[in-house]
């Protein structure tokens, strides 16, 4: 059965490293059987320009009508001044909403070859592999209320609302645990339950969702805690799950020990595990459009797109190796590059990939 994959390539960087994932599976439908067609819209700043909503209705319907969305990244400097209900982010905060995308998952795994390029000593990083389960549609993101006011004394003053329902918290947990049974069968979840009540109810569920999984061991951390063995020990983690707003910082953290934030790809799933599949990096406008962005994460979260909606998971090996050989010949892009090696850009990256897929 053919599937169909909405690419929302978005801002800055985002179109050139959806254009080298789209390159894989160009590939792959041509040479090795995958079933699929492939629709572009636009969406985040690019879509305002057109039709002043950074999420038009026609690229909404056609993320819903998709079985996977690959997006690339939204925003710019260009649209910092639009009212926040206009401004690219707002895009991906509605996508996730209304594709009800509860579930985010980032793997932070090290290539061997990338050890040199951590910014942690070799021994503290190396055979690092991790997965962080965001929650990724209640939280402080999503709390009503929020907005801002003026107060009596004139001042103004800005507020949101941290919340979350046993029921968000039961199924992301679930997600997690089921995740960890699949690698090492350790889940830590992270909260900060000394101070917020939001926090107190999330580690109240996870540990009742736990008595199903007994198999896997549970502990628990506060999120400044793990802030700082992510970089102390980052090892001793095989499958971290917490929320939204905690789940962000910590995994733009994790993205660092592999080495650079363009390596780490992720997906967003909902309860059938139809996904959005997105690089973890933004849409550095600063670098847009001078072919010097690394594709590696948009290219792995093809990879994520095969094994957790599309049901491939031979091409999703297929493409990880050709990654891996990429790397092994020395190929690297301007944020992975060391001395001795051979910089290129996106293109040369994504073509030297798409020509490594056996």
């Amino acid at each position: 059965m053919t599937k169909k994959i909405a690419v929302l390539p978005g801002d800055g960087i985002g179109h050139e490293v959806t254009a080298e994932a789209v390159k894989v599976l160009e590939r792959l439908r041509r040479d090795f059987g995958l079933k699929v067609t492939m629709d572009s819209a636009p969406v985040g700043g690019t879509a305002y320009d057109v039709y002043h909503h950074p999420l038009p209705a026609s690229t909404l319907a056609l993320a819903k009508q998709a079985d996977a969305v690959l997006l690339g990244a939204v925003g710019g400097y260009k649209w910092d001044t639009l009212p926040r209900e206009l401004r690219p982010e707002k895009a991906l905060l509605a996508l996730r909403s209304e594709l009800q995308l509860f579930a985010n998952l980032r793997p932070a795994i090290l290539y061997p070859q990338l050890a040199s390029a951590s910014t942690l000593r070799a021994d503290i990083v190396a055979g690092l592999d991790l997965l962080i389960v965001r929650e990724l549609t209640g939280d402080i993101y999503f709390g009503e209320p929020r907005g801002t006011r003026t107060l009596a004394n004139g001042e103004r003053e800005g507020f949101n609302t941290m919340k979350y329902a046993e029921h968000e918290v039961e199924r992301v947990a679930r997600v997690a645990f089921i995740a960890a049974r699949k690698r090492n069968k350790k889940v830590c979840s992270v909260d900060k339950a000394n101070v917020l009540e939001a926090s107190g109810l999330w580690r109240e569920v996870v540990i009742r969702v736990a008595e199903d999984f007994q198999d896997v061991e549970l502990s628990h951390m506060y999120v400044d805690n793990a802030a700082m063995q992510l970089v102390k020990a980052p090892k001793q983690f095989d499958v971290i799950v917490t929320g939204n707003i905690f789940g962000d910082i910590l995994s733009d953290e994790a993205s660092m020990l592999t080495g650079s934030i363009g390596m780490l790809p992720s997906a967003s799933l909902d309860a059938q595990n139809k996904g959005m599949y997105e690089p973890i990096h933004g849409s550095a406008p600063d670098i847009a459009g001078k072919n010097c962005a690394n594709p590696i994460a948009t290219i792995l979260s093809v990879a994520m797109m095969l094994r957790y909606t599309l049901g491939e998971p031979m091409l999703a090996e297929r493409i990880e190796r050709a990654v891996s050989k990429v790397l092994d010949q020395g190929l690297r892009t301007a944020d992975i590059y060391t001395e001795g090696m051979t910089k290129v850009g996106t293109k040369e990256m994504g073509d030297a990939i798409t020509q490594g897929l056996m």
